[in-house]
């Protein structure tokens, strides 16, 4: 059974975007926002193993949230507060008077999607944009998005400091953006959305590699552009992408090469390839279009040697000549060694074994492992093996590395 305490932070991690969110449209102010939803957590740490969890915990953690913000706000007031927290006061006392339930409406002007606007506001940088829709949205801890960008959590810690901050002084609007300025500044949320996503469905703490709440999110987010930007080619290109990489989730307790295709989600493959071509047939293909045209060729396939490998090198060509970058590169490699065979994908990599932004990026010695493997070179492929187990993001990666390492030991590497 899982302990009750486990049980109220995995509640909390899944509502506090929500609850959050909606604190700092009336506080306008994060750090007495995040102050109040702590405090509501501190009471359900010491009421639910009691009382239980409640029927909607999401109701309880924003009454809660919005009285222990009164309560502060009461406190400041009688030492003089400023005329922001008496408003502030005023409109969450008011507030309670209102049906919560209004809160839950799936509006584009849905608190959440004001405040990754926010998030994203071009005069923070793209690390500290990230970092606070993590924190915030997602609800990762400074430790959790400390590892995500492989800094000290003190460094990370001032990080989100400053960047709550900046917002305060440059007085940045809790605002979805007018429909003139609104196109400039969606490429910084799409990127977000992404890494938010990515973090999710790549996560290095959940039981098998995912953090569904995360993931979740980051669909909900790209809905609610999709409906505010329903014409924005690369909106609907990166919801095709989250949706067709989420169509897989169930199965992620595997590699994509290992994996049951009769666990994916069938419906959201369908909805992700009708996505894809309503992105691609608006207009020029960007990157996130191009990327979703790759992922649902993936989930077309019946089998990994089914699939179109000739089409998906093809995509990745035209990406990396639109968006060069040595990840794409490194794609393109895997993709050239399953129609050329592994001796042309591992020339691909070995162009790219001095560039310094692969220097600890795990997937390229897991990529040249899996190719030398391939290409029958024993010894070096075991040497791969093991440093790309060394640096893998989760269990299920290292399980799958360990059993191939195991198959080579066995002599039974094949191509």
């Amino acid at each position: 059974m899982i302990p009750v305490s486990v049980a109220v932070e995995r509640v909390f991690r899944r509502e506090s975007g929500a609850v959050l969110a909606g604190l700092i449209r009336i506080l306008g102010e994060f750090d007495l926002a995040e102050d109040a939803l702590h405090d509501a957590l501190a009471s359900a740490l010491e009421r639910w193993p009691s009382d239980g969890i409640p029927e909607n915990p999401g109701a309880w953690i924003t009454t809660t949230a919005r009285r222990k913000a009164i309560d502060r706000l009461r406190r400041a007031a009688t030492r003089g507060a400023k005329q922001a927290s008496v408003a502030a006061l005023i409109e969450l006392e008011a507030d309670e008077r209102r049906d919560a339930a209004s809160l839950d409406q799936p509006d584009i002007a849905d608190d959440r999607l004001r405040l990754i606007f926010t998030c994203c506001h071009p005069a923070l940088n793209r690390e500290a944009q990230v970092a606070l829709t993590l924190h915030t949205l997602g609800g990762l801890s400074t430790a959790e998005i400390a590892a995500a960008f492989f800094v000290p959590v003190p460094t990370m810690a001032q990080r989100l400091v400053r960047a709550k901050a900046k917002i305060r002084a440059a007085k940045i609007p809790y605002v979805v953006p007018s429909a003139q300025a609104l196109p400039e500044r969606v490429d910084s949320v799409l990127a977000v959305v992404y890494l938010v996503f990515n973090e999710g469905y790549y996560c290095a703490t959940g039981p098998d590699g995912v953090r569904r709440d995360l993931c979740d999110e980051a669909l909900r987010l790209g809905r609610l552009l999709a409906q505010l930007l329903p014409e924005r080619a690369e909106v609907l290109g990166l919801l095709a992408l989250v949706t067709l990489h989420h169509s897989r989730r169930a199965a992620r307790d595997h590699v994509l090469d290992e994996q049951d295709r009769g666990l994916w989600n069938h419906a959201e493959i369908a909805e992700g390839i009708a996505l894809t071509k309503r992105a691609l047939s608006i207009g020029p293909a960007g990157s996130y279009q191009l990327q979703a045209a790759i992922a649902a060729l993936h989930a077309e396939a019946p089998s990994v040697d089914a699939t179109d490998w000739r089409q998906i090198v093809a995509l990745y060509t035209e990406l990396a000549r639109r968006h060069p970058s040595p990840i794409v590169e490194l794609n393109r490699a895997v993709a050239v060694s399953r129609t050329h065979g592994p001796e042309a994908g591992l020339a691909l990599l070995e162009a790219l074994a001095h560039d310094s932004s692969l220097g600890d990026y795990q997937p390229f010695y897991a990529a040249r492992a899996d190719l030398l493997r391939r290409a029958g070179q024993i010894d070096a492929a075991v040497a791969a093996y093991q440093q790309a187990i060394a640096g893998a993001p989760n269990q299920v990666a290292r399980d799958y590395l360990a059993r191939r390492l195991a198959e080579l030991d066995r002599g039974s590497g094949g191509r």
